[in-house]
């Protein structure tokens, strides 16, 4: 690279790792391929399926009770040895801390590193969703009376997420949990960038996870919510009527873009700027979206980036493929755009929701 693409990038930031488990995919490859194929991910089960997991008959009897879903694999797995952890430890630990654990190694040792003999200081930025896990130890007695509740409650509770993991992978940097619901792991990697430019840590991993308990479960969709009603994701058509809530897990490795050249990384992408923000009491409900919100952050964003709209060419959106949220985050986009540029047709946009769910 020459030196004046150097200075160009000298302010950004690089994903230079990267590990996932969603449906169908338990690696970056396989996701990829998926998409490129254009698979969709979520799994339709049978009421033998759904009476396994103790879903109860008069749900599956109810016509509003969608039998559609997608988890991912080996939620129940850990190497203990590997990892250090004790029989009753993984026993009683949330898959959540699992899965993240595991992508968290996996998404490092992509990126070319080893926690246990790297100098530098590695951030962890993270968040999961709230765990019903810990249910399945409340009325049996046998687990409780041998095992620490402290162990049940460090291997549960969100609180001890991302420092356990520094524990485990051996991370000096700053170790903050984070919980945004729907936008954690966006505003994860927004903190880990912040993180890396103020010099708090040389490298930040970044990302989230969300798997439920049980795993194979449907919903019961009722007019006008955020579900949608035949256990489809259309996002940005005509015929959306809401989405499909399904397990998954991401973590990306973040550099400063100078040091990431300097040290020859593996470069996947380039992170020009980023911003968060939220709508305050602007809208018609708490959790309704909001145009003028979404248009400034993504105002912000840009001019953060120093991008020119015109330059953009593709948009991964937020899609929940629900009625109401599409249209207003088209618009919200539209308006952003609208600030520099006249042009139209020139940027694409979509959401992987399509393919594995919300």
């Amino acid at each position: 690279m020459s030196n004046n693409k150097i200075q160009d990038y000298e302010d950004c930031i690089a994903v230079i790792g990267m590990a996932c488990r969603f449906p169908g995919a338990n690696t970056i490859e396989q996701f990829w391929k998926n998409l490129c194929n254009n698979i969709e991910s979520i799994y339709f089960y049978t009421n033998d399926e759904l009476r396994e997991c103790g879903i109860e008959e008069k749900i599956l009897q109810n016509p509003n009770y969608v039998k559609a879903g997608a988890t991912i694999d080996n939620i129940d797995k850990l190497d203990t040895a590997f990892f250090e952890y004790s029989y009753n430890e993984a026993l009683v630990m949330d898959p959540q801390q699992r899965i993240l654990l595991e992508c968290v190694w996996e998404a490092l040792e992509n990126a070319g590193y080893h926690s246990e003999t790297e100098s530098s200081r590695i951030g962890l930025f993270i968040g999961a969703s709230q765990s019903d896990y810990k249910k399945y130890f409340i009325n049996n007695r046998d687990i409780l009376n041998k095992i620490d509740p402290l162990l049940i409650t460090i291997g549960n509770d969100n609180d001890y997420l991302t420092t356990q993991i520094s524990y485990r992978c051996n991370f000096k940097g700053p170790s903050i949990n984070v919980q945004t619901a729907c936008s954690t792991s966006l505003v994860s990697i927004h903190i880990g960038i912040q993180n890396l430019i103020s010099q708090e840590c040389d490298i930040a991993v970044s990302g989230g996870v969300s798997i439920t308990i049980p795993q194979k479960k449907g919903y019961l969709y009722q007019e006008g919510s955020i579900v949608s009603p035949d256990g489809h994701c259309r996002v940005f058509d005509a015929n959306c009527k809401g989405t499909v809530f399904n397990d998954g897990a991401g973590i990306v490795v973040l550099k400063r873009m100078e040091d990431a050249l300097n040290d020859k990384d593996n470069i996947y992408a380039i992170i020009r700027g980023s911003a968060i923000n939220n709508d305050g009491s602007q809208k018609i409900g708490y959790t309704a979206p909001s145009i003028e919100g979404q248009k400034e952050v993504i105002s912000e964003a840009q001019a953060i980036a120093d991008v020119n709209p015109e330059t953009i060419s593709y948009i991964e959106a937020h899609g929940t493929g629900t009625e109401l949220g599409d249209p207003m985050e088209v618009e919200a986009l539209t308006n952003a755009f609208r600030e520099s540029t006249t042009k139209e047709n020139f940027c694409a946009i979509g959401s992987v929701k399509t393919n594995i769910g919300h």
